[in-house]
């Protein structure tokens, strides 16, 4: 990335675009302004052209986001979670346009844990498998989306039968199956733990977040890296590991 100051639109006011706002001047970004859910329309012809616009708000922001990128030709860093599988679709075809990464968590960790997870599933090819996380209670998506990408991982076919919860005589464990758990309680940033069941023996991945601002360091680590790649979609783990 060139030296001089890259400008940024902020979509999202929770917490985690607080803090994205927080710590850009610092990391030499210049904000131009900030747009939540209630105004994100503003998007589509108002909002200033900027280099780059990080999106860590609501699904229901995603035709604006896209529609300043496609206005403006900033490059695009999502952290959004909860999009259909159609709405992550859009967001992969504005690679043809403009760099995109989209990533349901910017933790350097969890993208160790997801490599992790992947090469343990071809090693333990007849082992059970189980996902558990946890955050907070204010969290209004579940499973969560980490815990999607950690699914894909160890099922990249997609072929497995997910079991989201289980209760009353639901019989004896088919081979195949997933099982998907999701916690909420209290202010727990995030904790995601993979079970890998055989025979006598059992492995567990597990990946803590203290707070959120590891999520905050990995995605402003991803915008720097993102800004040097000419169009095109990019996962996370490609833009921080190669």
């Amino acid at each position: 990335m060139a030296d001089r100051t890259r400008t940024v639109v902020l979509i999202g006011a929770g917490r985690m675009g607080g803090l994205v706002a927080e710590a850009l001047p610092a990391s030499g970004f210049k904000l131009l302004d900030s747009y939540d859910v209630t105004s994100a329309a503003e998007l589509d012809v108002a909002a200033p052209a900027a280099d780059l616009a990080i999106d860590f708000s609501n699904r229901a922001s995603l035709p604006h986001t896209l529609a300043y990128v496609c206005r403006t030709g900033a490059a695009l860093l999502s952290g959004t979670t909860g999009f259909s599988d159609e709405e992550l679709a859009r967001i992969r075809a504005m690679g043809t346009r403009v760099p995109v990464v989209w990533s349901a968590n910017y933790s350097l960790g969890v993208a160790v844990l997801r490599r992790l997870a992947a090469e343990t599933a071809k090693a333990l090819p007849g082992f059970d498998v189980e996902i558990v996380e946890t955050h907070h209670n204010q969290k209004v998506d579940a499973p969560s989306g980490t815990a999607k990408l950690l699914l894909a991982a160890v099922d990249p076919s997609g072929e497995a039968r997910v079991a989201y919860g289980r209760e009353g005589m639901v019989g004896v464990r088919p081979e195949r199956e997933i099982g998907m758990h999701s916690l909420r309680g209290g202010s727990v940033s995030g904790t995601h733990e993979l079970h890998f069941f055989g025979t006598d023996e059992e492995l567990c991945l597990t990946h803590r977040a203290t707070s959120r601002q590891i999520f905050v360091s990995g995605a402003i680590a991803a915008a720097r890296r993102l800004l040097t790649r000419p169009a095109g979609y990019y996962s996370f783990d490609e833009l921080m590991l190669g």
